[in-house]
């Protein structure tokens, strides 16, 4: 549908007066520009003698890294499609499982700081933010979808663990920021 077009096709089909794509596919690429930052940072490192000792965790990093960009490009229409479908648990199920990739994301950024090339240390920030924005505006289809869902128990259940994950993603791209400004100046 949309991954393998053209970006400027489906920033014009969100513009534009259609009912999809809408915030949980620009949530799901948000989060897959955030990942492919935490990528370019690893590639950007590996195989430099200054950061020899990293290089078994970064590869590590970097699968990951790029197992979870993939699957994000994949929400980005799984998010379309979810609400052509007009079906509730597709609709919750999609936003739902990008709040978890953002969370997983996101525990690959602080190690950068260390890890990662110093010269790319703004792209570990900018990733942190986009993987912070695409968490928050999966939130908000989730919550969206959660008023429908006849469960209330498994609705409160989602509510409670969104909300500790929101907090801690919250901590992390501030403590994020905090170290790189320090390195940044010096």
């Amino acid at each position: 549908m949309y991954r393998n077009k053209s970006l400027k096709r489906y920033l014009d089909h969100l513009a534009a007066r259609l009912p999809a794509p809408g915030g949980g596919s620009a949530a799901a690429a948000a989060a897959a520009l955030g990942s492919a930052l935490i990528g370019m940072v690893i590639n950007f490192t590996l195989g430099k003698p200054k950061y020899e000792k990293y290089q078994v965790d970064l590869a590590k990093m970097l699968s990951r890294s790029e197992r979870i960009r993939k699957r994000f490009l994949e929400l980005v229409d799984l998010d379309v499609e979810a609400f052509k479908s007009k079906d509730i648990n597709k609709a919750l199920k999609i936003p739902l499982e990008v709040t978890r990739l953002c969370l997983e994301a996101m525990r690959l950024c602080p190690p950068l700081v260390k890890k990662g090339n110093i010269n790319l240390i703004s792209d570990v920030a900018v990733a942190a933010i986009l993987l912070e924005a695409g968490f928050s505006s999966a939130l908000f289809n989730v919550k969206i979808n959660l008023k429908y869902l006849n469960n209330r128990t498994q609705a409160r259940k989602i509510t409670k663990e969104l909300n500790k994950k929101r907090i801690f993603l919250k901590k992390t791209r501030q403590n994020l920021e905090v170290r790189i400004d320090g390195i940044i100046a010096g």
